[in-house]
């Protein structure tokens, strides 16, 4: 074989080859799929559609939000789980993600094994809230009532396994007392009867409390979050009134399909990340009580280890489960 003919298979195959970072800048191609584990109209979806337009824009590719809500989002999960992984399908996913395989019998997806994190977009700190007729105005005085009440102080949740129900499961286990937990179809429903008195307690998410906070139908006693909230700075946390770690948090954030390459998930982290800090989203984000966060694929996987791990814990204590 002459020299120019081997010259001429050796150039072909260089230009064949795949060349490291070009499938990265050539993504997208086509429209993405933001799979939302929730109907129209909810906090996620609010979330999904402040960041979908702006991420459209930065990727020059169309974002179409497909919910698809149902079985407290292992619908969702299930479905991104085991989408191609091409950076063209990927989900928002609320804390569920890594609380419901200890909790429901048959889960279809495994939340540290099946996904690539993208990026915590925000945090939801629940608060602890009493009607006004509760003789307790801060936490050891509620601790102290339900001791001397014990099987009588009354919580109300949005439903069994939600982010209120598992804040309280985990109260009682770590302050030593017990109460009855009274679950709703729904935080509405929920906060509608601890401001009427039905209810004595509630911890509720903090979009959803603080207007009947400022309304005075309600007291609130202490924030779930691991600090002091942006939401609500005058409010103790849980952690700093003797019970230190305790952090019970609503939250969502992004996921692709294991697999994804890293190239894809870094470039959606960092799009997605703008979006949160444009000031404008923060503004509405913080206006409804939620906290942006924005961090690395890296420890917003760490962060569901932990949420895994803790909340199989309590479950595990409390034997609550799900069908």
């Amino acid at each position: 074989m002459s020299p120019l003919r081997v010259h001429w298979m050796l150039a072909c195959c260089v230009l064949a080859a795949p060349v490291p970072g070009v499938a990265a800048e050539a993504y997208p191609a086509k429209p993405v799929r933001m799979i939302v584990a929730v109907p129209p109209g909810g906090p996620a979806d609010i979330l999904a559609r402040l960041v979908g337009p702006r991420l459209s824009e930065a990727l020059v590719q169309t974002v179409v939000i497909d919910n698809r809500p149902g079985a407290n989002g292992n619908i969702a999960y299930e479905m991104a789980a085991r989408a191609a992984p091409d950076g063209y399908t990927f989900v928002l996913v609320a804390a569920g993600v890594a609380i419901n395989p200890s909790l429901y019998r048959e889960v279809r997806y495994d939340p540290l094994r099946d996904f690539a994190a993208i990026t915590l977009g925000v945090a939801v700190p629940n608060i602890l809230i009493v009607h006004p007729s509760v003789p307790a105005r801060s936490v050891p005085e509620l601790i102290a009532l339900a001791k001397s009440r014990a099987g009588q102080l009354t919580f109300a949740s949005a439903g069994n396994g939600t982010s209120g129900h598992l804040a309280l499961e985990l109260f009682k286990l770590r302050a030593g007392m017990d109460a009855v937990h009274v679950p709703y179809k729904g935080g509405g429903p929920a906060l509608a009867e601890v401001v009427a008195g039905q209810v004595q307690a509630l911890f509720s998410l903090a979009l959803a409390a603080t207007p009947q906070i400022k309304a005075g139908r309600v007291r609130a006693l202490a924030i779930t979050s691991g600090k002091r909230s942006a939401v609500a700075p005058e409010l103790p946390t849980v952690a700093e009134l003797g019970f230190p770690g305790f952090e019970v948090i609503g939250w969502f954030g992004w996921l692709a399909p294991a697999r994804t390459s890293r190239g894809v998930v870094t470039r959606l982290n960092t799009e997605i990340v703008k979006a949160l800090n444009v000031p404008e989203v923060r503004e509405r984000l913080l206006s409804q009580s939620t906290e942006p966060v924005g961090n690395s694929p890296e420890a917003f996987a760490a962060f569901i280890r932990s949420e895994h791990a803790k909340w199989a814990d309590v479950i595990r204590r409390t034997g609550i489960r799900m069908d």
